[in-house]
């Protein structure tokens, strides 16, 4: 039976604004009061819901100068919640932040929270491109509670050598994972299509979708003029999509709080537990194996075990899919087949649905959220991922009260998992091997630049470095398997280099 402190999600409200002129674009205040305001009616309470809330929280935002979104969202609500919570960044931030909520409602310390979130690049990079201004809300005093950690997700010695953003990390990650499943590139580009191509169904069928069209296996992982190579083995179509203009939110409350504001029942999607753990070794560049996420693993037991379920009485699954390697990696640290007839995303994913920027989750979990009421009884799981497959989050909703007779076990913050960091040689030199690599390629299809982790055969120490050669040696090194592959390592004032043998 349902108890009074309970956490239950009453309301979900998402966005989308495809807009040709900018004077028709929507700032990120302005769409996340929209997203209240549809949650709160879509919870059967109305306005009352709203007027109920002593806590509002915005997932951190681009796009806006506002000293204090959560607070600027209150006043053109025209409510006076006693807390105001801002996340700092990460994909993971969203359900970690939508946890930490319901623990507060269970504890008994929040009856009414807003969670909140919004992303308008789109509209920004066409006003860039225009040399426009754009003139947007930006209403909001004091200083919001902070949410999420500071630390950056690349080392600066990442940084020099140019993984600097996801696209340059991701295909590093993806190389590593299949060394460690011992596939061709053939073999696993293939393996990659038959993964991602039920996303692209899922995609076409939302209407929150920024691209709603259904790709074959074939198309994604083929390059064309539409569909460049962006870095090895990813083309475009297998990148997330960080250019939209999307928003998403959810309304949580206690049961007591639903009941006296007269939420139906059918509304209510109850919070059965999640978690949150963080890489021990937080570089990717430092990572003992690094096509592997033991704190993913972590995550993913810790969520079960507070649900008091296994993955086998999941029926809905949203997980975090930025790009391909994410969702392989979530697959092995759920127990869960890559062609799981369930299906592994609600929505699309973020390489066609969108990953508007922090805020992906939000998006996530009000799609299972409809999931779970739509078949009630059901049982929903979403995730999230921060950086470079370093910090992992995740929760489980159903219509049905959580078995036993407590709430949840208290989420531990700031779990460390996995092995200890490794050293990286800061000036390598001598012979060594390809433990991972990427080549990326520029908007002409050409190969820009080589990146490869290796080891050092002296002391068997880890190295990061640049592929030396011009255009025509790159693309030679990405069309065969470098995995492996053994070469000389020089230092350089700026940049490493290895030269393949």
């Amino acid at each position: 039976m349902p108890r009074p402190h309970d956490p239950v999600l009453i309301g979900v409200g998402q966005s989308i604004h495809r807009t040709e002129r900018l004077e028709d674009a929507v700032g990120p205040l302005e769409m996340m009061t929209g997203i209240a305001r549809q949650a709160a009616e879509d919870s059967g309470a109305g306005q009352a819901v709203l007027e109920a809330a002593d806590t509002v929280a915005t997932v951190s935002l681009i796009g806006t100068r506002s000293k204090n979104p959560a607070h600027g969202v209150a006043l053109e609500l025209g409510i006076h919640p006693k807390r105001l919570v801002t996340t700092r960044v990460g994909g993971e931030m969203p359900l970690v932040l939508v946890n930490d909520l319901a623990q507060r409602i269970a504890r008994g310390e929040s009856e009414v929270a807003l969670a909140l979130g919004a992303n308008p690049l789109a509209s920004m990079m066409k006003a860039r491109k225009l040399g426009t201004e754009l003139n947007w809300l930006d209403r909001g005093e004091g200083e919001p509670e902070l949410m999420g950690s500071t630390e950056p997700g690349t080392h600066p010695r990442e940084v020099q050598h140019g993984l600097t953003m996801p696209p340059d990390v991701y295909p590093m990650l993806e190389h590593a994972l299949r060394g460690r499943r011992g596939l061709s590139p053939d073999d696993h580009r293939a393996r990659l299509g038959a993964l991602m191509a039920p996303f692209t169904r899922v995609a076409a069928a939302n209407p929150y979708s920024w691209f709603p069209v259904e790709r074959s296996a074939e198309e994604l992982i083929t390059p064309t003029p539409n569909n460049r190579m962006v870095a090895d083995p990813y083309t475009k179509y297998l990148n997330a999509v960080l250019y939209t203009d999307q928003a998403a939110g959810v309304i949580l409350a206690s049961e007591a709080a639903a009941d006296r504001l007269g939420v139906p029942e059918e509304k209510r999607v109850r919070w059965w537990g999640g978690a949150r753990a963080n890489e021990r070794a937080w570089f990717v560049s430092e990572r003992p194996e690094i096509g592997d996420a033991p704190a993913m693993r972590a995550c993913a037991q810790r969520t079960l075990d507070a649900a008091g379920i296994g993955i086998d009485q999941v029926n809905h699954m949203d997980f975090y899919s930025c790009f391909p390697v994410a969702v392989e990696m979530a697959c092995e640290a759920f127990g869960v087949a890559e062609d799981d007839p369930r299906g592994l995303t609600t929505t699309g994913g973020l390489p066609y649905h969108g990953g508007p920027a922090n805020n992906y989750t939000l998006h996530g979990l009000a799609t299972v959220a409809e999931r779970c009421r739509a078949e009630p009884g059901s049982v929903g799981l979403a995730t999230g991922n921060g950086w470079y497959l370093t910090k992992h989050s995740a929760c489980v909703w159903s219509t049905s009260p959580r078995p036993g007779d407590g709430p949840p076990p208290a989420d531990e913050a700031e779990l460390s998992a996995g092995p200890e960091p490794l050293a990286v040689a800061e000036s390598p030199e001598g012979p060594g091997r390809v433990e991972t690599y990427t080549v990326l390629y520029g908007r002409d299809g050409q190969p820009e630049r080589g990146i490869v982790l290796g080891r050092l055969d002296a002391g068997d120490q880890r190295f990061i470095a640049n592929l030396a050669g011009d255009a025509d040696a790159l693309a030679a090194f990405a069309q065969g398997d470098a995995l492996g592959r053994k070469g000389q390592v020089e230092p350089g004032e700026e940049r490493n280099l290895f030269r393949p043998a």
